[in-house]
This record gives C-alpha cells, structure tokens and sequence, in this order.
C-alpha cells in the first residue's frame, strides 16, 4: 500500500496564498461613484473622531477668527476709501431733493441752515452705518443712483447671481471630469507622443488668457459660422433660466471658462499621479495581485488627489464670484458685470457691497481649502504642534 505522504506547503506556497487572499480583499472594494462618496464622509467622520481634535478644532476657531478680523480690516479700508470718493449729483440722478434725503437719512449727509448740504466725518458716518446695519434699518448698504434708481445692492446683486451660478456651475461640470482624466491619460502615456503633445497643448490653454479665447469663439462661432448667439440672452424674455434657448445662448462663456480649468487641473493632475505611480507601495499593490488600472483607482489616483481636491473645493465656493470680463464680453447680466457696471458708471454703494462679497467669497474659500487637507489625508495634522 502506498501510504499518503502529507507535504508541508513551503514558504513561496504560503506567500502566494497569502497574496490571493490579499488581492482579492483589494478586489472587494466597490470602485462607483458611491463607492468613492461613501469613502469620502468616512473620512470626514474620521476626521473629526481623531485623537488631536481639540488642535483641530482650535485651529479653526484661530482661522475664523483670523478670518473675521481680515473681513473687518478690509471692510473698514474700502468703506473710508469709498466714502472720500466725490459723489456727482448731477450725473444720473433722476431727483437731487431725493437723493440729499436719503443721504440724510442714512447719516452720510447733514444739512446745513442755508438749505445746502456736506458730508458727515469719515468715523461718524461709520459709526452711523454699523448703526443702521445692527439695530435692523431698512437697507443699510444704501442705494443705486445710477444702475438702477434708489434699488437696494442686495436687490441688484440677487437678480443678477443666477447667471454667474449657472455659468460657474456648467464650467465646473465639464472642467472638473475632463481635466483630470486628461491628466490622468498624461500620466499613463508619460514620455510617449501622446503626453508631448498634450503638454503642449496643456501649456498653451494655461498661458492664453480667456479673454482671448472667448473673443475668438465670439467671433468664429457667432459671427462667422452664426452657429451660437454671440451674446447672451435675458432669461426672463426667453422662458427662465433653464430653458434650451438660454443654455445655448450661455454655451459660448462657458466653454471661455472651461479651457483654462481644464489645462490647469490636467497639468496638476499629471504632475501628481506620475509621482505617485513611481512609490513604492505601488509596487506592492502590484505584487498582491491588482492590475495596472485597478492600482491606479484605487492607490495612486486617491494619494495623488491630496493637493487636487482642495482646488476643486475652491473652485466649488468660487461659484458665486463669477468672471468680469468674461461675463462684459457675452453680456451676460452677471456679478461679474455689476462689478464692473458700478465702477463705470461710479454708483459708490453697489461697488462697496459686492467687493464685501467677493472679500468674504475669497476668505470662506481659503477657509475650507486649509480644513480639506486633514480631511482628504488623515495624515495631515490641523493645528499639530508636530
């Protein structure tokens, strides 16, 4: 009788088990979308389950703080500079008896016994204006004299914010997909023609300003080729702010907008993932058994977003901001343009309250971008004294 020799599995035998039962715990993870959104407020959570939250939590009380008391700094060299600014009565004023009562009522003017009016002290009028802003008065920003008669800013400002939404909105969308599987592509093709020649045209993308390129869709796709409407139309006229008809109309500033967002995240993107690509736990994954594409989702593209997020994040806040000379060159009735709109036309009240805007936009923005980093990559210590 042959006997039954039982043989001892040898140490490559227990590696190589050891390294399926590894690969296809690897091979576990769904790779969806939602895969990747429930990763993400995983990491949230865990972020503000950590050990150091205390630090953590102490450096955002310090940033807001810090935050708070730029906006006051700002707001306090903006409002004396605006105020010194010499308001002409006779320009575009549909009613000068009006325009001295509000000033009065507002507690910028005083008038004088012989029926003519002067400003009040710099400080006194600051000192009027927190007045008006905390006890609950009825428009405390003042009003439009020239854009449109006696209309609060925050009542221009509303109307006009939609289109600036919808067109950063749209421009993310294709920037944000686009540009990072772009770079991605890039780094994959490193050194080969195809990664040459994106390069070139990466570069290209980000040293042209957009303005540049949105005169030239202006003119080849609504003039020449009369393909697009050359300038954007009202929504109210053509059936609201969803409507086909207004998309179209819109299409030519959005893509202004997208192609320099989508060379820089393209050049980031690249920039990253060849670096992450070279590590040594990318050797690793590939020995347990992954493949090439299922290393890269799920090891080198997640460690090479570290940097990237926080600019998509910026991007996200920066929605609201809009883009001035882009919005002049479509007329599009945007932020952007109202910026500009009251600087041209020197209507002192609506300038002070959207710059407010876009200080206080610019500072949330740098906020949550400084708070994503411990968020993206637990490793990164908020506050750590280390």
């Amino acid at each position: 009788m042959k006997s039954a020799i039982k043989m001892k599995p040898t140490n490559q035998n227990q590696q190589e088990t050891t390294n399926s039962e590894m690969a296809k715990k690897e091979q576990h993870p769904t790779t969806s979308f939602w895969g990747y959104l429930k990763r993400f407020f995983v990491s949230i959570a865990h972020f503000f389950m950590r050990k150091d939250i205390k630090s953590t939590f102490a450096y955002i009380g310090k940033r807001l703080i810090l935050m708070v008391f730029t906006f006051l700094v700002i707001f306090f060299i903006c409002f004396v500079l605006v105020r010194l600014l010499p308001i002409s009565v006779d320009t575009g004023m549909k009613d000068q008896a009006t325009f001295y009562k509000q000033m009065v009522a507002q507690g910028r003017y005083v008038q004088n016994k012989d029926g003519t009016y002067s400003p009040m002290p710099i400080m006194q009028q600051l000192g009027n204006f927190l007045a008006n802003l905390f006890s609950g008065a009825a428009n405390p920003w003042g009003f439009s004299y020239h854009i449109e008669w006696l209309a609060s800013p925050d009542q221009i400002m509303g109307r006009q914010l939609p289109p600036t939404v919808l067109i950063n909105i749209y421009s993310m969308l294709i920037s944000i997909p686009l540009g990072l599987g772009l770079g991605t592509f890039m780094a994959l093709k490193k050194n080969k023609w195809e990664d040459h020649v994106l390069n070139v045209l990466v570069m290209l993308f980000i040293s042209v300003p957009s303005f540049i390129y949105a005169f030239l869709l202006q003119y080849l796709f609504g003039y020449v080729w009369n393909v697009l409407r050359p300038t954007a139309e009202s929504a109210n006229a053509v059936g609201g702010y969803f409507s086909w008809r207004y998309f179209t109309s819109i299409i030519l500033p959005i893509l202004s907008m997208t192609f320099g967002s989508i060379a820089g995240y393209a050049r980031y993107t690249r920039a990253e993932l060849t670096e992450v690509l070279t590590s040594d736990f990318m050797l690793l994954a590939r020995t347990k058994g992954l493949t090439r594409a299922q290393a890269t989702v799920r090891h080198a593209f997640r460690n090479s977003m570290v940097p990237i997020f926080p600019m998509i994040l910026g991007e996200v806040i920066s929605v609201l901001s809009g883009s001035m000379i882009i919005e002049n060159i479509f007329q599009v009735n945007g932020v952007g343009g109202l910026y500009l709109q009251s600087i041209q036309t020197r209507d002192f009240d609506v300038f002070q309250y959207v710059s407010m805007f876009y200080i206080l936009i610019g500072l949330l923005g740098t906020l949550v971008v400084d708070i994503s980093y411990g968020i993206v990559d637990p490793r990164i210590r908020m506050g750590g004294k280390k």
